[in-house]
């Protein structure tokens, strides 16, 4: 990848909108769709997913989770979406949730952000919480490949929030996450780039407090639709955001499928919200 992850998202927002949909494969959606709850319903499933979202939105967000349930017969599904997604201009992002010291953080940027990952996306989710810096081979081997990070800071679940606000130092735990990845965006290797590539994750569902004026990055939101966040909380609580919002959706989206075209016209419908609740706020 010769362009940096911040500079592919804020062109490819400007031409597909920020909306990101969730390709969660649950074994209830599976049913839903008809599909069998293996490997050749979860392939049916991303077939379907493709056709309808790559080119037309910004991101596609698989949760590895309903993909891992399957063993590796459905890594290789996971493997196949994603590179179908490469040959779109919509761009990937893993929710992994990966985070871990050492050599085994080095393992992980090898099979998902290295230079040839067998399971490279555009970007990855990543925990934090083993401390920030651990995540430095992570973002040395994002930078080397040109894909971007999103770092847990706020999440959207009610059981996240004893850890996530807890005082460090004066400050939040999830401000203090907030900050170091503002300082990562700031260092010399960002290159001057007008977005950097290390992103968080805050979840729309609530009001976060957290002071993101420094960032220069993306941030994921997930919440939007069936946990209950609407295109104008998005807008109204990421108002002092200096990047880009990425707002998450899965169900209110997927449940539309098995039909690309109306897969499509769901995802189409909530991207088009979005960008007028932005202009409006």
């Amino acid at each position: 990848m010769s362009t940096r992850f911040g500079a592919r998202l804020a062109r490819t927002a400007d031409e597909l909108g920020t909306l990101c949909v969730g390709i969660d494969p649950h074994p209830s959606l599976l049913a839903e769709w008809g599909l069998t709850d293996d490997a050749d319903g979860l392939a049916r499933f991303c077939d379907a997913c493709l056709t309808a979202l790559g080119g037309h939105v910004g991101l596609v967000k698989p949760q590895s989770a309903f993909f891992e349930r399957h063993g590796s017969a459905g890594v290789a599904v996971l493997e196949r979406l994603l590179a179908g997604l490469a040959q779109t201009p919509t761009l990937s992002l893993l929710d992994v949730k990966r985070g871990d010291i050492g050599s085994t953080m080095d393992g992980y940027a090898d099979a998902y952000l290295g230079v040839g990952a067998p399971l490279g996306a555009d970007a990855v989710t990543l925990s934090p919480y083993l401390g920030f810096g651990s995540l430095a081979p992570a973002l040395r081997a994002a930078e080397e490949a040109g894909r971007g990070v999103f770092v847990l800071a706020r999440t959207s679940n009610p059981e996240g929030g004893p850890v996530q606000l807890a005082d460090w130092s004066g400050r939040s735990v999830a401000q203090g996450i907030v900050d170091d990845a503002a300082a990562a965006n700031a260092a010399p290797v960002s290159g001057g780039a007008p977005l950097g590539d290390v992103g968080v994750v805050i979840g729309a569902t609530h009001e976060h407090g957290l002071d993101l004026s420094t960032l220069d990055g993306p941030v994921l939101a997930p919440g939007l639709g069936a946990q209950g966040a609407s295109p104008a909380d998005v807008a109204a609580r990421f108002a002092g955001l200096s990047g880009i919002v990425v707002p998450s959706a899965s169900r209110s989206v997927l449940r539309a499928g098995p039909d690309p075209v109306a897969l499509r016209g769901a995802a189409e419908a909530l991207r088009d919200e979005l960008e007028a609740a932005r202009r409006a706020s």
